[in-house]
């Protein structure tokens, strides 16, 4: 934690990266301003309650990392300090209560899921319901999607050219079991054999991200032993979930299974990169033209460096035609639960990246996480925009399907 406060010069080129300052205009919501409180906050110079609306307001969306000239290792630098703090924090008792609510339903598909039915049910109250409940709430689709089982083992379509298995995740298992159905499928077409363990689950990222290590460690150690060992990558369709697990090696630092967790974390692949590297086979592609914005999650783009290979994908699909918008890189406002914790600031941002998607006249979107693509589809129902918002995985099946 020193080193990476020690790195910042304070130089700014953060500033114009960060989505909380470009929004709120103020010094200590910036990546250098943030360092500056934390570092006041370890050497006691400054109460950690004073600078703590100023840390809660980051997104942790990385922007500033590849735009700092000084090689500062903001991510690991808040991911430690926001553990640090969580263990002597006092919480107002609604704030603490939906951070409980959060940590033992969303890891959870089955508790998540029944949460969601209940929560539906309770739509109507959000005018009377505290900022935190109604920020939940508003997520939630007017209806979950049904399952979408996949076998233990679903075999390469041809000649079979990988052996994967696919991570199915925690939240997106409930709001958006078609994304990695589409993806297993799309792999497979492409002559790759798909592992989908029954006992594998939740990453831990969601936690990790809020400063819950011991949870997120405990929920990382349940994938470890699920996969086989002679698979080439295990997949993530999720940025989310790709990032959080390339911290692995911080988050078990000086635990006895440290070097489990990097070899776990070391096979691990984001679905657009893999299957870039892999190479497609010639999907079908659509009858006719399609004009898609690709939005870049910021946990592919800034935390792993995921930008060419998603792009890539979508210019081999016969008849797509990508198009470009303005601020590409900033951040949509989601971010794990930023929306529930922040909602005003996630609100703003997002109704920012769906006003710059639209400029660009689309027929539809696609991205790589499924925080962004809620995010993007609450923002256009308030808009009453029908746009579809798709995950490449599912996109890039359509071209198979069809």
């Amino acid at each position: 934690m020193a080193t990476a406060i020690e790195k910042c010069v304070h130089c700014g080129f953060c500033l114009a990266a960060c989505p909380t300052y470009s929004l709120l205009g103020e010094e200590m919501d910036s990546p250098r301003g943030r360092i500056y409180l934390m570092k006041n906050v370890l050497e006691e110079r400054l109460a950690a309650e004073d600078a703590q609306p100023y840390i809660d307001r980051c997104l942790g969306c990385m922007a500033c990392v590849p735009a700092c000239p000084s090689g500062v290792e903001y991510g690991d630098l808040l991911v430690s300090y926001r553990a640090l703090q969580e263990e002597t924090r006092r919480r107002q008792p609604l704030d603490a209560l939906a951070r409980k609510l959060v940590m033992e339903t969303l890891p959870y598909p089955k508790r998540f899921r029944l949460a969601a039915r209940s929560g539906a049910l309770g739509k109507a109250l959000l005018p009377a319901l505290p900022a935190a409940f109604a920020a939940m709430l508003s997520l939630l689709p007017e209806e979950l999607p049904p399952p979408l089982p996949t076998p233990p083992i679903l075999p390469a379509r041809g000649e079979r050219r990988g052996k994967v298995g696919l991570l199915p995740g925690c939240a997106q298992q409930v709001l958006a079991p078609e994304i990695n159905y589409a993806a297993a499928q799309a792999l497979a077409a492409n002559g790759v054999e798909v592992h989908n363990p029954p006992g594998a689950g939740c990453c831990g990222s969601i936690l990790l991200h809020i400063g819950a290590e011991d949870k997120a460690r405990a929920l990382a150690r349940r994938n470890f032993a699920q996969f086989p060992d002679d698979v080439d990558a295990i997949i993530t369709t999720a940025a989310g979930c790709g990032s959080g697990i390339d911290d692995y090696e911080l988050l078990f630092k000086g635990q006895d299974d440290a070097e489990r967790a990097s070899a776990f974390s070391a096979k691990v692949m984001d679905f657009s990169a893999y299957m870039a590297a892999l190479g497609l086979r010639e999907p079908a592609g659509f009858d006719n033209e399609r004009r898609a914005v690709y939005q870049d999650a910021c946990h592919l783009l800034h935390a792993q460096g995921i930008q060419g290979e998603p792009r890539a994908l979508l210019n081999q699909i016969p008849n797509l035609r990508l198009l470009s918008i303005a601020d590409a890189g900033m951040c949509c406002g989601s971010a794990g639960t930023y929306n529930m914790d922040q909602p005003v600031i996630a609100a703003e941002l997002g109704r920012r990246k769906v006003e710059s998607i639209l400029a660009a006249e689309p027929d539809l979107v696609v991205s790589g996480n499924i925080g962004c693509i809620t995010q993007l589809r609450q923002q256009l129902a308030l808009l009453k925009n029908p746009l579809p918002v798709l995950h490449i995985a599912e996109l890039l099946w359509q071209a198979y399907a069809n």
